[in-house]
């Protein structure tokens, strides 16, 4: 049974905000294949995803070596939540992380999510320790020290194991490892010539992450970093070995969610989200984008966003956002606003086809105040209101006309509006009519 902090009263809202029968919610929190994101130590609402509940989004945020502070990420992580980020990721790998982490957590209305590995390697250069020569235990304190801070999920990187290496080391691959923690992780190995440490003491992890209710992510350290190293041997033996250490967690009562793919062409998108499902026994998929085409360099948040309509639709739980800056550099504010708005648009996109009621609601009620140019209306529904309206009202039109600067008089909706008055005055006249006659 899998370990959760649901009071009754949370159960019976989430219940209702998924638009799940409660006694579905509960088998399915405790068999694993919904997760609750929320630590016993942050008081945050809970985050559910997995089967039945709506496509999340998550952001990525954090300082870097060469640019960026505290109080541009704590902008960030604002302007992220306000465009409808469900949860958000850590990722520094410049400053005290800690303290970082300490206020970013107090801030955070929403679960907070760690790669511990990155503070991992920035503790060891602090230390003037070649990373390569951390001990395992260091890796594990880490864990446990983010846990007790209040961390909802954590990126372990446990799939990347001496087999999946030297899988890895068979294949002929285009990019290689483009993960910094599967990187960091397959160095590691190679070099002291030893396990994973986070695989070899998996049960201790395990047993943190019931103690502190956090939940794990288990990271694709082997992912594709281009389309044309999509699916290939080595990604598939980490998942393997994932839906392995998946049972194992689930045994010991952990939440687990597993992270997926990377740069993947669309006809392969279907097929990596149903092996994913298979293999790890239904447990929730967390994908980065995937991008489908590796040269939208600027536009990465549109290459992305496409691929993760399509593996939401699919069976994608969580969708991660990419920004603009992908592959370029650290996003500034607007990337981020503009890398959470193009995921919010593709979850919608697969809740909508799953034929969710909230998507199917809104569509419609943003289709019926097109239909009777509810200006307002439609302002408040769009994704993004303030563009809405800055774009509606650039060209001196208020929001009580009728048409807008694209159709002018020959609007469609217009004409249609001006038919649909035209007969109903004359059904009334001839109404009118046939009663004083």
């Amino acid at each position: 049974m899998i370990a959760h902090n649901l009071t009754d009263a949370e159960i019976a809202a989430c219940a209702r905000d998924e638009c799940l029968d409660e006694a579905v919610l509960r088998e399915r929190l405790t068999s694993g294949i919904i997760i609750c994101l929320r630590n016993r130590n942050h008081a945050v609402k809970p985050v559910l995803a997995g089967a039945g509940t709506r496509t999340k989004i998550n952001a990525n945020i954090g300082t870097s070596g060469y640019s960026s502070s505290l109080d541009d990420e704590i902008c960030k992580l604002t302007v992220a939540v306000a465009y409808g980020a469900d949860m958000v990721m850590d990722l520094s790998t410049g400053g005290d992380l800690a303290a970082i982490r300490r206020e970013l957590l107090a801030k955070s209305p929403v679960p907070l999510g760690t790669v511990p590995v990155y503070e991992v390697a920035v503790r060891a250069a602090e230390k003037k320790m070649d990373f390569m020569k951390v001990p395992p235990e260091m890796f594990l304190e880490v864990v446990e020290e983010q846990a007790e801070q209040g961390v909802d999920f954590m990126t372990i990187h446990c799939g990347v194991t001496a087999s999946t290496v030297e899988e890895l080391d068979k294949v002929s691959r285009l990019t290689g490892v483009v993960s910094r923690g599967g990187s960091m992780h397959a160095n590691w190995i190679r070099i002291n010539h030893k396990e994973n440490p986070y695989t070899e003491h998996f049960d201790r992890i395990c047993d943190l992450a019931v103690k502190y209710n956090f939940t794990l992510s288990l990271g694709d350290g082997l992912r594709p970093g281009s389309t044309a190293d999509a699916t290939d041997a080595a990604q598939v033996a980490e998942l393997n070995k994932l839906g392995e250490l998946t049972e194992f967690a689930w045994e010991r009562g952990a939440s687990v969610m597993i992270e997926g793919p990377g740069h993947v062409p669309l006809d392969q998108i279907q097929m990596n989200m149903e092996l994913e499902k298979r293999i790890c026994r239904g447990a929730p998929f967390y994908v980065l984008g995937p991008l489908v085409i590796d040269f939208g360099a600027g536009y990465d948040h549109i290459t992305a966003a496409i691929g993760g309509a399509v593996a939401a639709q699919y069976g994608a739980d969580i969708l991660c956002y990419v920004t603009p800056a992908e592959h370029l550099g650290l996003p500034n504010l607007e990337e981020v606003r503009e890398g959470v708005i193009a995921f919010k648009i593709a979850a919608y996109a697969a809740d909508l086809a799953k034929h969710r009621p909230e998507a199917v609601q809104r569509n419609y009620e943003m289709s019926h105040a097109r239909k009777w140019f509810d200006w307002e209306k439609q302002i408040a529904l769009s994704i993004a209101p303030e563009k809405a309206r800055a774009i509606r009202t650039r060209d001196n039109l208020d929001l009580s006309m009728t048409g807008c600067s694209m159709c002018g008089d020959f609007c469609s909706m217009k004409e249609n509006a001006a038919q649909r008055k035209a007969a109903k005055a004359a059904a009334k006249a001839a109404g009118d009519n046939g009663a004083s006659g």
